[in-house]
């Protein structure tokens, strides 16, 4: 059995306490893990390793939470922002455990979130996608499922080759299918959508045909 001879507020982090056994210190704890302490108390080994384990849990979710504030994030991008900062495994399966059950963190919700708004902003095609989603270690299962159910890729193809119009202005045909061809190759879409996409876009860029028709520049080559 040991006496808590002092209880501390640390001088960096007013949320937590050093807390002094036989007048040594011996650990620092939340202040809402270390509320019901008083000096003199006496403590069994095991009351202070349960405060300890309580301590780490508290940690481990004040942690998660201000990672979340930021902005949405996959289970295992949560995970590994905790193992960086050296929390005990039993802490951050817990701490996971809890997010997930609060609705906090869902692997699906991130996943449908993450895809839309690469839909919206930069419009990317399935490949591009699974590439990045893999990158937040999201299962294969959520990823396939999400792709099926949010990806229209002749559609984002389309919106992306028109946002990308203003650089390829005043270039011919071939110039213009190389140039629109490779954008679109490295944000994911496949040739069998490029295509007809680079088509479409330059139809309606060029509606009047004449000197600009894609038949008669590939008849020269």
């Amino acid at each position: 059995m040991r006496k808590i001879t002092a209880i501390e507020a640390q001088k960096r982090n007013p949320n937590r306490v050093n807390i002094y056994l036989d007048d040594q210190f011996a650990f620092g704890l939340a202040r809402i893990v270390a509320a019901w302490l008083q000096v003199g108390q006496v403590l069994s080994e095991e009351k202070i390793a349960a405060m300890q384990e309580e301590d780490a849990r508290e940690v481990a979710m004040q942690k998660a939470l201000h990672f979340l504030s930021y902005r949405a994030r996959s289970l295992e991008e949560a995970r590994k922002n905790l193992e960086k900062h050296e929390i005990p495994q039993a802490a951050i399966e817990h701490t996971l455990e809890r997010l997930q059950t609060a609705g906090l963190l869902n692997d699906h919700d991130f996943a449908r979130t993450w895809v839309e708004n690469r839909n919206t902003f930069r419009p990317r095609g399935r490949r591009a996608l699974r590439m990045e989603l893999r990158q937040k270690g999201l299962p294969e299962s959520v990823i396939e499922t999400t792709l099926e159910q949010t990806t229209d890729e002749e559609s984002l193809a389309l919106e992306a080759a028109r946002k990308y119009l203003r650089k390829l202005q005043g270039l011919d045909w071939m110039d213009f299918r190389k140039k629109l061809g490779g954008f679109l190759g490295r944000r994911g879409f496949p040739y069998e959508v490029i295509a007809p996409v680079t088509r479409q876009v330059w139809q309606e860029e060029h509606p009047s045909g004449g000197n600009n028709s894609i038949e008669e520049q590939e008849d020269e080559t």
